[in-house]
This record gives C-alpha cells, sequence and structure tokens, in this order.
C-alpha cells in the first residue's frame, strides 16, 4: 500500500479544518487534508459572528471571502411578538470585529478549501479515513477513496476538524451524550420575494415562536434566505403532511412570517435536522487535537459553530506548531480550558434561550446600556472575554439579572396600583 508521510494530516476540509491547515502551513510544515464528501456541498451553520473573523484573517481567508460578495451581517435582532430586542455590533463591549458575513455554507467552505490549494496544501476529496495507528505522537492513518483505492499517510500530528464526521471520537469510543435537550430544525431556502418588506437584510432574525420553538431568518446577497423552525420534535409532530405541507403550515402559524413568506417560492424541499448535539470525553491526546464541531456542537441559536471552529482551530494551529518544534504544550490548560470556555459560555445562553430566561432580559423596556453592549459582545463572539461579567459569570449572571428584572417589574406595578 503507498504511503505518504506529511508533518500534520487534517482531516475534515470545513471551516475548522480549513484554518488550522492554513495557519500550520504558513509555518512551513508540510499539510494534507483528507474530506470525506465532495465540494460544493450543503451544511448549515450560516450566520457568522464577528470573533471568527479574526481567525479567518490570521488563515489568510478574509481577501478571498470578500471576492465573493457575500451579505455583510452588521448585528442580530430578536422578536417576540410586539417586542423587538435589536444588538448592532458596533456597541459591543469588547473591542474587536464589528461585522461579519452571513454566507451559504457550500460557497464559502469551498472559497476556504480552494484558498487552501492556492497555497499549496492538497486536499484529497471523496477520501474517507478508516482507520488510524498511533506510535507515540506519530500515526500512520488508512484512507479509502471513492474508486476504493486505499493509501497511508504517516503523520507527525493529527487534527481533526471532521465535524459531524466525528472522525476520532468513533475511532476510539471518545464520545458522550450531550447535556442538551435533543431539538429538530426543518429549514429550506426561499426565494425571498417580498424582501422589501424587511429592512434589514444585514442581520439575523431570530423569532420567538412559542415557548422553546424559535425561527431563524438569514437572508443572503442573492436574494434567497435561509429560514428554519426550531424546537422539540413533539412540536412537529401536531402538523401533518410531507415536510414542505409541514413548512408551510407553520409559516402561516407565525405572524411576523406569514405575509413575507407565504407561498414563497423554496430552492430545495424542506429539510430535517435534530439531534445534532455531542460531544466528546476529551479534546486531544498523544498525537491528535479536535476541533470544531467534532469537540462539541451546540445548537443553532447565536450562530455559534463556525466561530467555534475558527477559533479552536486556530488556538490548536499555533499549539501543534510548538509542539513539532520540540517545546512542551499543556494540552489541558492551552487548549481544553480555553476551548471549554468559550463552549460553556455559549451553552449557558442556549439554555437560558430555551427556559425563557433571555426573553425577560432581551425584552425589558428601556434595557441598561452597559449590560446590552456585555451581552452584544456574547453574540458577537467575544465568549473569551473575562473583563466581561456576562462571560466571566456565564453560568449565573443571566439568571440573578432575569430576577432582578422580574422584581422590579412587580414593584413598579404595585406602586402604579397605589
Amino acid at each position: 500500500m503507498k504511503t505518504e508521510q506529511v508533518d500534520v494530516l487534517v482531516i475534515g476540509a470545513g471551516p475548522a479544518g480549513t484554518v488550522a491547515a492554513s495557519i500550520i502551513h504558513q509555518a512551513g510544515y508540510r499539510v494534507k487534508i483528507v474530506e470525506k464528501q465532495k465540494f460544493p456541498r450543503f451544511v448549515i451553520g450560516e450566520s457568522l459572528l464577528p470573533r471568527s473573523m479574526e481567525a479567518l484573517q490570521e488563515a489568510g481567508f478574509i481577501e478571498a471571502i470578500k471576492k465573493k460578495g457575500f451579505q455583510q451581517k452588521s448585528g442580530a435582532k430578536f422578536v417576540k411578538g410586539d417586542g423587538i430586542c435589536d444588538f448592532t455590533f458596533k456597541e459591543q463591549y469588547t473591542p474587536g470585529w464589528d461585522w461579519t458575513w452571513q454566507v451559504t455554507r457550500a460557497d464559502f467552505d469551498k472559497t476556504l478549501a480552494d484558498t487552501c490549494e492556492s497555497m499549496g496544501i492538497p486536499i484529497a476529496y471523496e477520501t474517507t479515513v478508516t482507520g488510524i495507528r498511533f506510535n507515540g505522537s506519530d500515526s500512520v492513518t488508512t484512507v479509502e477513496d471513492v474508486q476504493g483505492n486505499r493509501q497511508e499517510i504517516a503523520a507527525r500530528f493529527i487534527v481533526d476538524g471532521s465535524g459531524y464526521g466525528r472522525v476520532i471520537p468513533r475511532l476510539f469510543n471518545l464520545e458522550k451524550n450531550s447535556m442538551l435537550q435533543p431539538r429538530r430544525a426543518l429549514f429550506a431556502h426561499t426565494n425571498d420575494i417580498r424582501r422589501s418588506m424587511a429592512d434589514e437584510p444585514n442581520r439575523i432574525t431570530a423569532v420567538v415562536h412559542k415557548p422553546g420553538v424559535w425561527i431563524w431568518i438569514i437572508p443572503f446577497a442573492t436574494g434567497v434566505t435561509s429560514l428554519g423552525f426550531v424546537g422539540d420534535p413533539e412540536f412537529f409532530a401536531q402538523y401533518p403532511g410531507t415536510p414542505e405541507q409541514q413548512y408551510r403550515a407553520l409559516l402561516e402559524t407565525e405572524p411576523y412570517t406569514r405575509e413575507r413568506f407565504r407561498d414563497v417560492p423554496l430552492v430545495f424541499e424542506p429539510r430535517i435536522l435534530e439531534s445534532w448535539s455531542a460531544t466528546t470525553d476529551k479534546f486531544y491526546g498523544d498525537g491528535f487535537v479536535l476541533t470544531g464541531n467534532v469537540t462539541e456542537f451546540l445548537d443553532p441559536i447565536f450562530s455559534s459553530g463556525v466561530t467555534l471552529a475558527c477559533v479552536s482551530s486556530q488556538t490548536a494551529s499555533k499549539l501543534v506548531i510548538r509542539k513539532l518544534k520540540g517545546e512542551a504544550v499543556d494540552w489541558e490548560t492551552e487548549y481544553m480550558a480555553p476551548t471549554m470556555q468559550g463552549v460553556n459560555t455559549f451553552r449557558s445562553y442556549v439554555m437560558a434561550w430555551y427556559e425563557g430566561t433571555l426573553d425577560t432580559i432581551f425584552f425589558k423596556k428601556d434595557p441598561d446600556p452597559l449590560v446590552k453592549q456585555q451581552i452584544c459582545s456574547v453574540l458577537a463572539g467575544y465568549v473569551w472575554d473575562m473583563s466581561n461579567p456576562f462571560v466571566s459569570n456565564h453560568d449565573t449572571v443571566l439568571k440573578r439579572l432575569a430576577r432582578t428584572i422580574e422584581v422590579m417589574g412587580k414593584l413598579d406595578k404595585l406602586n402604579e396600583e397605589h
């Protein structure tokens, strides 16, 4: 069997894999990417966050992405009935990027992968990892292409950015259940023929449909808008028929979507995605590191997926470079801890969203400007800024703030009555 020798094997050509591959390649190491699918390919996760821009910039991708003309994104809007909570990234607490993009991921991911190839990083598409043998930190990975040809790749280190494929966790029994409740998404791309009704194509809108059920609305520069319903699987059971019949019935039940999206042409038949939350025991081992969704994927709300993918790969790639240079790396404190800091912060906000805690905070009249700026930074992906109390105290601050708002509301009501 043919054996190829590289310094680093990267599994997966999505944002996690390409960011890591580019940064390691720029340091002068031989990198190869293997990707199970053929690009372009459809994937969800279409609204980026400003913090991801720092990683994309270091990887050398920004100019190539700009040339694609994706829809710029300057904030996020949350809607509940007549209530509106609008966040603008320029008003965030943490210094950093104040804009990003809303992207069709097939085009976005292919842009990153094509840029890697233009740098001289080979990508083997339609190539599946079938086995990995470790000898210390060195490894030999067996891969098989779509024609059934097998090959071995010897590497000094492996970066697993395989996303939902979860290659190393599945091969080595590292998977475990997520803390988050299983949920389902029913979504499609729509030809947004009435977009003129919406005056803000430069932001994602999240609509609270019912407790625990919400809608994403992500306009693209092409005139297409991604729209999906997310909730417990039981919620969707009350809508019979095909996925399209379910989808159109749901559009009619929400005032925010009824008029704009009634009878709109669909780019593809509505699709179902469910039980996406997953995690693993640890994010590194002797000779490998896990990055992106292969570490843990939380939920579509707050669009954390691509940001966690890019930033975890940005961090991991620098540690891999140090490791290859013979330096000591404390993976637990230098990688696992900061990665979990980001994941845990977003998880607190995801749980607060579904519990209704964020409804209380987001839709409060006359919100505290500083509090709003600090929460805006979290929504921009700056979940490593420990000077922000809504990051450093993420596990307690939201419920405490919501309780205070509720108590003050009751006191105001009593005062009005007397």
